[in-house]
């Protein structure tokens, strides 16, 4: 949630900082602005609405030149998006300007005894008295990153801060507790940024923060310490992607084009992880074996889109390890009182790495001695550090918010976990894993079947933007497909959808089934699951019998669905636990186009931000 760039060198900050935070846009936000130190003081612009806004501001009262700068894109959550709660914000002498992620908890606190010691706050927002407090502990005397430390020492919540003040004209200072941050390291010039993709067409030289740490930028360099003032190690690391990886590449929408990316993020995600003997070799597990043979339950926790793909995991790992499951929503999870010990292994699935949630779960199934695998996209996140071991999706940069290449990734990754206990405990021949493996190898080829034959789903999902609910039912894995199709729905087109087990529809929600209604069924494979099959053709049969308007999603070949289908979208035939990847494509095609149709914005969807760093 919300973008910071934080820069220092020989370029117009100005420049860079605005040009970062375009780049993090798909994070979502609703006000952005940028400070300047130049000329022996500090200027600062900020608008609420999207940064064309701030850029015409900018054009209109430009700011004087400045090598050294600070800019952020923020998403409200104290107070409404309006210019006075913009960041950044700045002390009342106007000498210190800091920007801010997260939620500072105790922020009404400090902003009473603020304004008991005369200070004039002039927003709503929690972040405004950090710039008040840092502006007395510099006063105080030290330096800016001095100052920033005695602050976090004070703050409590998740936060990342980054603040310039005028009396160190070549300086730029950050903090993170729970919220990311991550340095750029160019040549002669530095940059703090939320989010690699901020400076990637810089430098690909990236220092990662760890929890409770102050860096400090200057012309001499970068110092980590932590909020005691004891200095850090820190680990430098190459992003193996680039500026072009991020840009939209000749496609209408970064979703449109992370859609077509999939056949290749599958591939991304397998590649490496099989040896000569068509076997697993995981690297980053880094769980011996023994522990891993040593385990009775799996839980797995996530929020959202990957969720979805935890509860396609459930499946998986109890088909192929014969290890109960369990699949936990991240946000509910340590306040049930879960029950964890150290023959847990926890699986937390994570795109960005930084979700506060399923961060939140991780920590307290560590704290119960349980074991955590993350699965993730993003190297040097949190949730990867803290974890006892990682399977890195290899998928990209996904700019669009809503999850699409995110997902069949974590799929795979899921299955790869699933088959790498099974192969460790000896609960799958090696034969076993290499046929699921070569099936895996095939799905890069049938994504791609897909998406050359999507233009009827686009075509259907046009005709079907007039209305106001769709429906989708599956069984088996198809229902957390059916689950992840309304998402997207709701995501991208604002219409009421919703997802069922198909078998439920009889315990209440038929009541919903009404002339003309579209209806999206996702029939599992007549020859994996035929028992499943049946009923779920019978179901077809309730809901067409109720006037609803049918849309069949089923394998190549299966015919006993075509008398059934208003509307059929066939996909190739894949084994049962794998259908989900070839399945959910078309749904991620139509809920696409569909909110198109509606002139919705599909990469930054209303209300919704790419990494929820709050909980």
């Amino acid at each position: 949630m919300c973008g910071i760039v934080g820069y220092v060198g020989g370029q117009s900050a100005q420049d860079v900082v605005v040009a970062g935070l375009k780049r993090l846009e798909y994070r979502g936000y609703d006000s952005a602005g940028v400070a300047v130190l130049a000329d022996g003081g500090l200027a600062a612009a900020k608008k609420a609405g999207k940064l064309v806004n701030l850029e015409k501001e900018l054009k209109d009262r430009p700011l004087p030149a400045g090598r050294t700068g600070i800019g952020h894109t923020r998403w409200a959550t104290h107070g409404a998006p309006t210019d006075a709660n913009a960041h950044p914000h700045l002390d009342n002498a106007g000498r210190v300007a800091v920007v801010h992620n997260g939620i500072i908890e105790n922020f009404a606190a400090l902003r009473r005894e603020l304004t008991g010691r005369g200070h004039a706050l002039g927003s709503e927002t929690d972040t405004e008295v950090v710039a008040h407090l840092l502006a007395e502990a510099f006063s105080a005397g030290g330096d800016l990153a001095d100052a920033m430390r005695q602050v976090c020492r004070r703050l409590e919540g998740a936060f990342t801060l980054v603040a310039v003040h005028a009396d160190q004209p070549d300086v730029v200072v950050g903090a993170r507790r729970n919220s990311p941050l991550v340095v750029g390291v160019g040549q002669g010039e530095w940059f703090l940024a939320s989010d690699v993709a901020a400076f990637i067409a810089h430098t690909r030289s990236a220092i990662e923060l760890g929890q409770d740490q102050v860096v400090e930028l200057s012309r001499e360099g970068v110092a980590v310490t932590g909020f005691d003032g004891r200095p850090a190690d820190v680990r430098e690391y190459h992003v193996d992607w680039d500026a072009s990886a991020a840009e939209k590449g000749g496609y209408a929408s970064f979703m449109l084009k992370e859609i077509a990316d999939q056949p290749q993020a599958v591939a991304d995600t397998l590649l490496g992880r099989v040896d000569g003997e068509g076997l697993l070799h995981l690297d980053e597990v880094r769980i011996p074996a023994a522990e891993l043979r040593e385990v009775d339950k799996v839980v797995i926790v996530a929020c959202g889109t990957a969720f979805h793909a935890g509860m396609i995991a459930k499946y998986a790992i109890e088909h192929w390890t014969r290890l109960p499951c369990e699949t936990e929503l991240a946000s509910e999870f340590r306040y049930r009182d879960p029950i964890l010990d150290q023959r847990t292994l926890v699986v937390a699935i994570s795109q960005s790495g930084e979700t506060m949630d399923t961060l939140m779960a991780l920590r307290h199934a560590r704290e119960q001695g349980a074991k955590v695998l993350a699965i993730c996209n993003t190297n040097g996140s949190t949730i990867p550090r803290e974890s006892d071991a990682v399977l890195y999706t290899h998928a990209g940069p996904e700019v669009a918010v809503a999850s699409t290449k995110a997902f069949l990734t974590q799929l795979v990754a899921c299955y790869l976990v699933a088959l790498y206990l099974g192969q460790v405990r000896g609960t799958k021949w090696g034969d076993e894993i290499r046929t699921v493996v070569r099936q895996l190898a095939d799905v890069p080829r049938e994504v791609d079947r897909v998406l050359e034959t999507m233009e009827p789903v686009r075509a259907l999902a046009r005709s079907l933007a007039h209305h106001g609910t769709v429906l989708f039912v599956g069984r088996h894995v198809g229902y957390p497909v059916a689950l992840e199709g309304a998402l997207k729905l709701k995501e991208l087109a604002y219409m009421h959808a919703e997802g069922f087990a198909a078998g439920e529809l009889k315990h209440g929600p038929i009541a919903l089934i009404e002339e003309g209604l579209p209806v999206v069924v996702i029939v599992p494979s007549p020859r994996g699951r035929s028992v499943l099959h049946d009923k779920i053709v019978s179901n077809i049969q309730e809901i067409r019998a109720r006037g609803a308007h049918t849309i069949v999603v089923a394998e190549e070949g299966d015919e006993a669905v075509v008398p059934y289908a208003d509307h059929l979208i066939t996909v190739p035939a894949t084994p049962t636990l794998l259908q989900p990847l070839v399945a959910t494509v078309p749904l991620q095609v139509f809920a696409c186009e569909l909110a198109t149709a509606r002139g919705n914005e599909v990469d930054q969807p209303r209300n919704l931000a790419k990494s929820v760093t709050v909980e």
